[in-house]
């Protein structure tokens, strides 16, 4: 077992870079700190679980764009196009990328 204390991963800089939570080859848990403006383009990748935590956002899956923030959780399925911008406040979600 490991206890993660997301409130103590959480932090941003000028350039985004995902916070790597914990990976195994069956998944990989990244921890999505971005200020408003930043985005992570539009891209493939495996099945993934999606949930915000704060701020607010749009994710946009295959094309369609859904607003985001806390509460909210995106089931993308593998191989779907996807990305998210943040928009308002400083958007902190966490993901699960199953392989």
């Amino acid at each position: 077992m490991e206890v993660v204390n997301v409130n103590e991963k959480t932090g941003f800089a000028a350039e985004f870079m995902p916070r790597i939570m914990r990976v195994r080859p069956e998944y990989k848990v990244p921890l999505i700190c971005m200020e408003p403006g930043q985005e992570i383009k539009p891209h493939q990748s495996g099945t993934g679980v999606f949930y915000f935590v704060s701020g607010s956002g749009i994710m946009t899956v295959e094309g369609k764009e859904v607003e985001v923030g806390p509460g909210i959780m995106v089931f993308v399925e593998k191989g779907e196009m996807r990305g998210i911008r943040a928009t308002s406040g400083r958007l902190v979600a966490f993901a699960v990328h199953i392989s």
